[in-house]
């Protein structure tokens, strides 16, 4: 089967798009993001995403997101590039004032554009995280999240010691995605180690978020924008909390590397 993709990212967080509007691509799936992400025999990147006839009414499409080893989840960043790539191949433009809606493994999303080419996801309510111990929290912003504070992430293994929480028992079977994070010169700066990828990769969306309503919640910043510094660039968190009710949009650039094809064997 010959497969057309298109090649994006946003804030070095990669991915292989395929526009699947038409049915065409119904059975890609597990076995193809294996084929598909791989960085020696494939095209490489940190996901498989597909963009689906919508699932329900009100909604625009449906994202179906893939990591490397073939499981599912939701993902922040694959989900703005996802909303940039149906803009592009629809047609739509989506003004600042004006939502649409999607839906993904985790539920309904919807998403809006931004200038300068930066467009927004609204993330999966939170809830409330659970404090860990003094310098670290766990929290389920789509995928689950170990922030852990530490004094410099640029002095952690972020592979080593990511591996180690991700497969603690703790979270089993699922297992857990890991951030390390500190707050400097009133910026946070984190680095993430991804389930599914089984590495550190240059950006994570729902590890910003989490990271994001982490020190949030610790009085680490105040104000509903908070910026965060990942490996592969800047993403903003929006914030809003009101008692019980919590909201969360991701924002951030999302750019289109390069189309073409690849026959699956």
């Amino acid at each position: 089967m010959h497969i057309r993709f298109s090649k994006w990212q946003g804030t070095g967080n990669d991915f292989v798009l395929i526009d699947d509007r038409d049915g065409r691509y119904a059975h890609v799936g597990e076995r193809a993001a294996r084929l598909l992400c791989d960085r020696h025999f494939g095209v490489g990147a940190d996901g498989l995403v597909l963009v689906r006839p919508p699932q329900g009414p009100g909604m625009d499409f449906h994202m179906d997101f893939y990591n490397p080893d073939g499981s599912q989840s939701f993902c922040g960043n694959g989900s703005r590039c996802a909303f940039a790539f149906w803009m592009q191949v629809s047609g739509r433009s989506v003004g600042a004032d004006e939502h649409i809606g999607f839906t993904a493994v985790d539920g309904m999303h919807t998403a809006r554009s931004l200038p300068d080419g930066w467009v927004a996801v609204a993330m999966r309510p939170p809830g409330r995280g659970e404090r860990m111990n003094d310098h670290a929290d766990h929290w389920h912003t789509g995928s689950p999240h170990v922030v852990q504070w530490v004094p410099d992430p640029e002095g952690v293994d972020v592979v080593g010691s990511g591996r180690t929480i991700r497969y603690d028992e703790r979270f089993a079977p699922g297992g857990v995605n890991v951030n390390f994070v500190a707050l400097k010169d009133g910026v946070l700066h984190v680095r993430t180690y991804e389930r599914g990828v089984e590495d550190e990769t240059l950006s994570c969306g729902t590890g910003v978020t989490a990271v994001a309503w982490s020190a949030w919640e610790r009085g680490h910043v105040q104000g509903d924008r908070t910026e965060v510094h990942t490996r592969g660039g800047t993403l903003m968190v929006e914030l809003r909390a009101s008692g019980s009710m919590r909201e969360a949009w991701l924002c951030g650039p999302a750019r289109e590397v390069f189309n073409g094809e690849m026959l699956l064997p």
